[in-house]
């Protein structure tokens, strides 16, 4: 059995993990319009990854003898501005994630949840990926900028995440 503060806080959590999937398929609509087709399939990528990640924990949940209660996810917004600032908004998402993983960590030990505790420290993993990657594209989006071929080039090889 799950306390019911573990419940509620992982119930918190899978919400932000759809938000997280949806603010995502936002972000990679925002870029196809702009006809950045490849940051729009890394971002559609990116949102199945944080659906994936909600249904690891419901699962989780679910294990533990605990009630799912899904929540209302907030529409998120429809225009991103530049590439940079997509990806500059991705990585402060990221890391505010990051926070929360983090807190939700904390309370599993507070609680005295081991189990939780072990299934959360693939997320504390996880969330170094996710921010090492977006920092990484960040980097690259500032040295090249906005305009000119170099940004297609990125564009065309963000095109082949997934791509084996």
């Amino acid at each position: 059995m799950i306390s019911p503060t573990m419940q509620d806080a992982l119930n918190t959590q899978i919400n932000i993990e759809q938000h997280s999937a949806q603010l995502y398929l936002a972000m990679s609509a925002h870029c196809a319009a702009k006809s950045f087709k490849g940051f729009a399939h890394w971002l559609k990528i990116q949102a199945s990854e944080e659906t994936a990640h909600a249904a690891k924990l419901i699962e989780f949940l679910l294990d533990r003898c605990g009630r799912l209660q899904l929540r209302p996810i907030p529409a998120p917004d429809a225009e991103f501005g530049t590439v940079i600032e997509v990806f500059e908004k991705t990585l402060a998402h990221e890391k505010t994630i990051t926070a929360k993983i983090s807190a939700l960590f904390e309370l599993a030990r507070k609680e005295k949840d081991y189990a939780s505790e072990i299934t959360l420290q693939w997320y504390v993993s996880e969330q170094v990926e996710e921010e090492a990657s977006i920092s990484q594209i960040v980097d690259q989006l500032h040295a090249v900028g906005d305009k000119g071929g170099a940004i297609w080039y990125l564009d065309s090889r963000m095109g082949k995440r997934g791509k084996g």
